[in-house]
């Protein structure tokens, strides 16, 4: 509950940023450490992570603007205004365009996506869990009002103003839930990444994981937009948690069981193109 860092007249540097900024350099570093162990080109994945950066922080923004339309429409000055630019934008935006960027980049310049991802998966939990701290310290993101014992209450104006968090009202510290998620996710994720058993895997993990946590979390967090796909019943975030906790479960189970089925026939074609290549050879003697 910091939402300026330093503070002199009026220029400030929020709290925020640096959060975020430190989220993404952490997490870039350590991606472009564990695609270099796994045989990756080093320069490639790092270019990889500035391009999927800049699709995340684009996308979030304009799922934001997608989000609230009602609001922009009225008020479409409001799309490129320094509270819009500063705002963090919707996560879940930023993650699919991030896996958008990342499989154009990666059919591109020739990294395999799967194994590039797996490298990926980690540092993106790394980098949101303290990306989340930095919600809490600037207040967006707030939860329900609330009575437990591990409430918080908002009292700096400066955050009311810039992202419109209650004060004086105890509520859930869902950011706190959040970064505590996306830090135990990525502990699970870096300490199965040297045992995983095929490309996808980790990848895998953290769409089931981070999507099943947010699933759980949304039902504490406030919500002041409306929702695009069900009106009053579940957040947008809880179904777009369903469709990727769906694409996590098709990576970890199905996936490989379907490449098992067909591997055999695969092999089995192989084996035979060989055996009629040897035959040809012989007949030509």
């Amino acid at each position: 509950m910091l939402p300026k860092l330093i503070a002199y007249d009026s220029w400030v540097l929020p709290t925020y940023g640096v959060l975020v900024a430190t989220g993404f350099v952490l997490g870039v570093l350590l991606s472009v450490h564990l695609a270099a162990r796994a045989g990756l080109d080093r320069q490639k994945v790092y270019n990889l992570g500035i391009y999927v950066a800049l699709g995340a922080m684009l996308g979030a923004k304009l799922f934001l603007v997608v989000q609230d339309w009602s609001y922009y429409r009225e008020q479409p000055g409001q799309i490129f205004s320094m509270a819009t630019l500063q705002s963090g934008g919707i996560y879940f935006g930023g993650l699919l365009t991030a896996l958008a960027v990342g499989y154009w980049y990666t059919r591109r310049s020739g990294l395999p996506f799967l194994k590039t991802a797996d490298a990926f998966a980690p540092g993106i939990a790394l980098g949101f869990g303290i990306g989340r701290l930095g919600c809490f310290s600037a207040g967006c993101c707030w939860g329900e009002p609330t009575t437990l014992p591990w409430a918080v209450t908002f009292t700096d104006p400066y955050a009311h103003e810039i992202v419109g968090v209650p004060l004086g009202i105890a509520l859930h510290p869902t950011q706190l839930y959040e970064s505590a998620a996306g830090l135990a996710i990525f502990a699970f994720l870096y300490l199965r990444y040297p045992r995983r058993r095929f490309e996808g895997q980790i990848l895998g993990w953290y769409l089931l994981l981070y999507p099943a946590a947010r699933l759980l979390i949304e039902f504490f967090r406030h919500h002041s937009t409306e929702a695009l796909f069900w009106r009053n019943t579940v957040s947008d975030a809880q179904v777009i948690s369903l469709a990727l906790m769906a694409v996590g479960a098709w990576l970890l189970w199905l996936r490989p069981r379907q490449q098992s089925q067909t591997s055999p026939a695969v092999a089995f074609d192989e084996q035979t193109a060989s055996r009629r290549k040897r035959a040809t050879k012989l007949s030509s003697h």
